[in-house]
Formats: C-alpha cells, structure tokens, sequence
C-alpha cells in the first residue's frame, strides 16, 4: 500500500511541516527461530543463527555477533572465499525495504548517492549524513523494479527507520524492517552457485549479496557451502581497504576521511543533508585525517584491538597518539594487516606502530 500524495517543497526537496501521518513501520508479524528480545521490549535484538550449530563453528564476537567468526579454519576459509568458493553468513545484518512509487526519487533526496534512476539490479551504496557532514548511517541497496532493498549494520535499522519516517511528507512510500523474514548472504566473486529463483541479489565486483528468505538459509547453505566466517570476510575487507561503519568510522567521521567519496558518495548531485561540508571539503579543502593501511609486524602473538593507539615509531610507546586501529586481521597471504585512520599530516613513508605493534603504512586516502 502507498500513502496520499501531496507533493514536495521548492526545488523538489521535501515541504515542511511534521510528517504524513498516514506514513507507516512495517514489520513482520512473527520473529524467526534465534531471534529473542531482551528485557521487557526494550533493547536491541538478539540473534543466533542457525549455522552455529555446524561443526567447528566458533561465534563471532561485536559487531557481528550472532554468526560463526569461523568454522576450525580461518586460512582454509579465506583461501576458499579468495577462489569463489563457499558462502558467508552475514543473516545478523539489518534488512530494510521502501516500496511505492515515489521511493528512488524520495531516497535521491536522502541519501548521498544518485539513485533517482537507479536501474533494477544495478547495486550501489549510499550514506545518510548528519548536518555537520558526518557519518550516521551506510547502506548497501539494489532495487528490483517495485522495491528498494538496503542492508546496514546489525542493530541499526530502527535508527535508520526512525530517521527515513520522519522524512516521508507526503511522498508515496512506506518503508519496512524486513529483518526478521530475510537473511544476507555473501556469495564471493567467482562463484558458480546459482542464485534461487526469486531471490533479490546486489551483485558487487566483491561477489553477491543475496537476500535470502531466513527459513531456507539452513538449506541453502547445506547446498551451497562450505560455510566460511565472518573473520574470513572481514581479512578480504581489509585487504581491499574498504571502509565499515563503525569500524572505520566514529562519530566526526565524514566520507574523504575513508575513501567513501565516489563509492558511496556522487559529487554531482545535491539536496541531502550535510552536502556543504562534502562539497566545501572536495573543492576547497582536505580532511583532517586519513585512512592507511597497515602491515603489522608478524612476529607478534596478537593483532591490535579496534581503537588501539597509532604512533610515530620514532617516538616510543609513550609518544603522542595520531590515530587509531579501525579493523585488524590475520590474511593468508599478507599475514597480519590492519586499517587504521591517522591525522592528515603524517608523513606517508613515517614507520609507525599500531597497539604498540611495528606497521609499515599504506596510504588509501591521499593526504
């Protein structure tokens, strides 16, 4: 079902005013097996996938807890991912839909990518940005011809949501948390599985993201597999210097800081909130910081924590901080490699140490 329309404010944009009231949250009417709620309806969701009860499979800690960080082989795993072999569970992440006739034209305002004309099938990615040009929301859609489908990280929906309702106006869609009927599931580059019949797909140069109905993911995968974890996925990730919200980012992230700009965010359009600090910082400025990718010294037991602290080698382990650890992972070819962000004028060719881990840097963004 669609809403009234009544149309949008000066130059497109959306008029003022509170929102239609007619706008409404559509949620599925039953929650699947793993899924529970802690508390008295308060709090996030809590899930367990039911590919944790395969053999060897050992459950992923924040931000992807819920799914297995690996099956007894993390190597194995990767070099399988790496050949286009196997799948990965990715069923934790939040799925969102926006359906109507309105919805590319209305999420064209929004977000910081053009979709006003997005062809049925062709993936993309966008941000949602605060005022000030900061990063609050990244989303991973494709539309099918009568539905927008997105993917964000688990438990962000309900923020996402609550920000696109307060939005509507009187533009002809309605917006739903599809989160409890499907699943995502990563297919990598190369693989010869065939997609079902139906099934909605984003296809990336990284593989394709299907969004599987959550009862047939058990079959699926036992089909389909061999089940490959998130530790697997993530190694590649960071191999490829691709930026995620809430590993790479916090919250004065804005997009130049992690290579965002083109991937997720089109210069040429305009109309969404925090576009003035996206342009002003593409044309007349640089960002304080930037991402770098690290090869960590492989003599060590351990790889750096998620915000461990970025130095100058030169300055001991008592010097001052310039950055800050975002994703570390063990590869199987590179050995242990990280994603940091650091400030802007750190020499590109400076020896730093990550955790207090000697690393050799890689710029990915330019200072």
């Amino acid at each position: 079902m669609t809403g009234a329309y009544a149309g949008a404010g000066p130059r497109g944009r959306p008029a003022t005013g509170p929102p239609r009231r007619g706008a409404r949250r559509r949620g599925p009417a039953h929650r699947p097996v793993g899924y529970t709620r802690r508390g008295h309806n308060l709090g996030p969701m809590a899930y367990t996938s039911p590919l944790l009860s395969l053999p060897g499979a050992v459950a992923a800690d924040a931000p992807d807890a819920g799914v297995a960080a690996h099956y007894g082989d993390l190597f194995r795993e990767q070099r399988a991912l790496a050949r286009g072999e196997g799948l990965v569970d990715l069923s934790h992440r939040d799925v969102v839909t926006v359906t109507g006739s309105d919805r590319l034209s209305w999420l064209h305002l929004l977000l910081t990518q053009h979709v006003s004309e997005l062809p049925p099938g062709r993936a993309t990615e966008a941000l949602i940005l605060s005022a000030k040009g900061h990063i609050e929301h990244a989303v991973y859609l494709v539309d099918d011809g009568t539905t927008t489908w997105m993917h964000t990280e688990p438990g962000r929906a309900a923020e996402f949501i609550a920000y696109l309702e307060s939005m509507v106006f009187f533009y002809r869609v309605e917006i739903t948390d599809r989160t409890a009927e499907f699943a995502v599931v990563h297919l990598p580059a190369g693989s010869i599985t065939d997609s079902p019949a139906g099934t909605v797909v984003r296809e990336t140069p990284h593989g394709r993201e299907l969004f599987l109905p959550r009862e047939s993911l058990p079959e699926f995968a036992a089909a389909h597999g061999p089940a490959i974890g998130v530790l697997a996925h993530e190694a590649l990730r960071v191999e490829g210097h691709r930026p995620r919200l809430g590993r790479e980012t916090d919250h004065r992230t804005i997009p130049h800081e992690v290579g965002w700009i083109g991937e997720a965010v089109h210069l040429q359009k305009g109309c969404y909130r925090g576009q003035e600090t996206v342009a002003r910082v593409h044309n007349l400025g640089k960002p304080p910081r930037r991402l770098v990718f690290l090869h960590l010294d492989g003599s060590e037991v351990v790889v750096p924590e998620h915000g461990a602290p970025v130095r100058l080698a030169s300055d001991g382990p008592e010097g001052r901080q310039l950055g800050f650890v975002t994703t570390s992972a063990r590869h199987h070819e590179l050995g242990p490699i990280a994603l940091a962000l650091v400030k802007r004028n750190v020499p590109v060719d400076a020896q730093l140490t990550a955790g207090g881990t000697a690393a050799a840097q890689e710029a990915v963004v330019e200072p």
